[in-house]
């Protein structure tokens, strides 16, 4: 039986890294734009993505743009290769479930 990755598999993780995924190769999401299309509260969403960073999974970048923070999340190679070896996982676990 395949193993799923216990990084990604956590339903809050695996919503963050799968929008992730969908960017564009190097390109990255401000944090706040994240929060909302996953309708998750600043503090939740910053422990899962430190879970997800952690792993190397995704970057996190912190800048000042004028005088006003901001924070930019973007998934890495390693990321990408793992939410690929997940969704392959789950795709064997589910035909083997027919």
């Amino acid at each position: 039986m395949p193993e799923l990755d216990p990084i990604i598999h956590a339903e809050a993780r695996l919503r963050a890294i799968t929008t992730l995924n969908e960017l564009g190769e190097r390109d990255r999401i401000a944090f706040t734009k994240l929060r909302k299309i996953l309708d998750m509260t600043a503090g939740n969403l910053s422990t899962h993505l430190r879970k997800l960073e952690d792993a190397g999974y995704v970057e996190v970048t912190k800048t000042i743009e004028g005088r006003t923070p901001a924070t930019y999340v973007a998934i890495t190679v390693k990321g990408k290769a793992a939410f690929a070896d997940y969704r392959k996982a789950l795709l064997e676990l589910l035909a083997g479930l027919s």
